[in-house]
């Protein structure tokens, strides 16, 4: 039987590409024959491995682009790199994030500027550049949140307020940006557990998944494919937020 082609000429943008959720997220969209540009800053090697797992499943079809995102500059340049490498843009996917305790009384202004400027700012950003290319194919966007948006997590709270305002960056741009882009948001609950300086404990691991009903830790795929479908085949669906929690906030 011959692979039926979904979509073999729409292109993704996906920050923080390289690894982790971002990696999953480009798999599932390029499994559905989409062309994915992989954005990355620190993970570049993760980054190129992945790209060529991919090109060696069907060649030119995916890229990396690096770019620090908290600086400023170079988000136009991201947009435009993106939409030069296969001459159009159907999706951008706000993956890229930082996640790392600020307890009150230790937060620093550089901290917050990092927080925000990655988590919230250079979404705003991209997704102004993004918008004009996006328009012309009938795109979309999508914005990973973290269910942390609408319940703070205890020693975290400039992450937390960073993932509340993409929850309403999600809302505002699927007003302003309608009809021509439609945005959305997937807000995970425990699909990877931290790393380095925020690795957790045994018991706090099971402390986590006790409070989920469907008693277990999701898992990046699960993730990438609430992406997949809310930017191949949501196409009545804006400003939503799909919960991928395994019913985690059920407890509140």
């Amino acid at each position: 039987m011959t692979k039926k082609n979904i979509n073999p000429s729409k292109v993704a943008l996906i920050t923080g590409g390289g690894r982790r959720v971002g990696a999953a997220i480009a798999r599932e969209l390029h499994a559905k024959d989409m062309k994915v540009v992989l954005h990355c800053n620190a993970s570049e090697s993760e980054a190129k491995k992945l790209c060529d797992e991919l090109n060696k499943q069907r060649q030119g079809s995916a890229t990396i682009l690096t770019a620090d995102l908290s600086i400023f500059d170079s988000i136009n340049p991201l947009i435009q790199q993106a939409v030069d490498t296969w001459g159009q843009l159907d999706a951008l996917v706000n993956n890229a994030s930082v996640f790392y305790k600020t307890e009150i009384g230790n937060v620093s202004s550089h901290t917050w500027d990092e927080l925000l400027n990655i988590n919230l700012k250079a979404p705003f950003f991209l997704a102004q550049a993004a918008f004009p290319h996006l328009a012309k194919q009938k795109g979309c966007i999508v914005n990973i949140i973290d269910i942390h948006a609408t319940r703070p997590m205890c020693e975290h709270p400039v992450y937390s307020i960073s993932k509340a305002g993409l929850l309403m960056l999600t809302k505002t741009l699927a007003r302003e940006l309608a009809p021509a882009v439609r945005v959305n948001a997937v807000s995970p609950g425990q699909v990877l557990w931290p790393e380095g300086e925020n690795t957790l404990s045994a018991a706090v691991k099971q402390k986590i998944l006790d409070r989920i009903p469907l008693q277990r830790q999701g898992s990046p795929a699960e993730l990438a494919k609430a992406v997949s479908f809310l930017i191949l085949d949501a196409t009545y669906i804006t400003g939503h937020d799909l919960v991928v929690d395994g019913g985690r906030l059920l407890f509140g």
